[in-house]
């Protein structure tokens, strides 16, 4: 998204205040709630964008490839929306759509917000059902649970619910976000708001992570799935482009050291892609030649952890 596509996003005082989700459709067994199927949705994401790469991650560390269908869209998007230039025909193949949009106006065709991903689409109807990043991927790790493969990773137990959900509110306002408010502010005193805000907590998760592996310890949960796709896009995306320049990813040694380790686990090296990162996010309104960069050098991320 460009800074010229989301100014109905903007505050009076220049601050980025981003779109609510419209779909929150639930799945289990309760009333109003859909029943978890298999073949029946289509997970919707794009290699660019970190709400959708972690519905891609959990997909993948949960064993649901086989019950949950994945399109995915291209990394650069347009003035018309995320589309599907990387299928055949440049059309979804499952879908038959050739913009995402398409499967937002047959769920409201009243709809006039961005069309954003992850977006979970009901093959049957060809209708969105739920973008609502901020509780996606604990659907799939509760209500999907009966589809999991046998030594899948309990992201979400139920112990832990409270305070998974108390820090993922956090990183969701100071971290995963703070950086777009940084990026797309329009004032100055907005953008170095964000900007505070972001190496403040960033400084509090470097501190927390000198002595756990993972952020509860050594379980991996929902909330490690959240951290790590702002940190594999900071050095190549927001650190040059959105000016969250204070430090880069590589000078926190504790969560340089974390977010090696779980990008070596191959649910998240294989949904991790640095190339589509750096072009959605460099080839933008101010970059004329449309270059872009070389590094940061990837091999760095398959070091040894020590």
């Amino acid at each position: 998204m460009s800074t010229d596509e989301n100014n109905h996003e903007i505050a009076k005082d220049g601050t980025f205040k981003r779109q609510d989700n419209q779909f929150k459709q639930k799945f289990g067994s309760g009333p109003h709630e859909l029943t978890p199927e298999p073949f029946r949705y289509r997970l919707i994401w794009g290699e660019i964008c970190p709400w959708s790469n972690r519905a891609a991650i959990v997909r993948k560390l949960l064993g649901l490839e086989d019950v949950i269908s994945v399109g995915k869209v291209s990394p650069i998007r347009t003035s018309e929306g995320w589309n599907f230039t990387l299928d055949l025909n440049d059309v979804d193949p499952i879908l038959g759509i050739h913009y995402l949009g398409e499967a937002y106006l047959k769920a409201d065709p009243n709809y006039s917000r961005r069309a954003t991903i992850p977006a979970l689409i009901d093959v049957k109807t060809g209708k969105v059902v739920n973008n609502d990043y901020h509780t996606l991927t604990n659907q799939f790790e509760t209500a999907f649970n009966p589809f999991q493969k046998n030594d899948a990773p309990d992201l979400y137990p139920e112990n832990l619910r409270k305070d998974i959900d108390a820090l993922n509110d956090i990183l969701f306002h100071e971290i995963n976000n703070a950086v777009y408010q940084a990026g797309f502010a329009k004032s100055q005193e907005a953008y170095e708001a964000a900007y505070d805000k972001f190496f403040k907590r960033a400084d509090w998760l470097e501190e927390r992570l000198a002595t756990r592996r993972f952020l509860f310890g050594d379980q991996l949960t929902d909330s490690d799935i959240r951290l790590y796709v702002t940190l594999t896009r900071f050095d190549a995306a927001y650190y040059p482009v959105f000016h969250v320049n204070r430090n880069r990813l590589i000078d926190f040694p504790n969560l340089w050291r974390y977010a090696r380790e779980l990008y070596q686990i191959p649910a998240f090296r294989e949904t991790t892609n640095f190339d589509a990162i750096k072009k959605g996010y460099q080839l933008i309104k101010g970059n004329p030649y449309q270059l872009i960069s070389k590094g940061p050098d990837e091999r760095l991320w398959n070091e040894p952890i020590k």
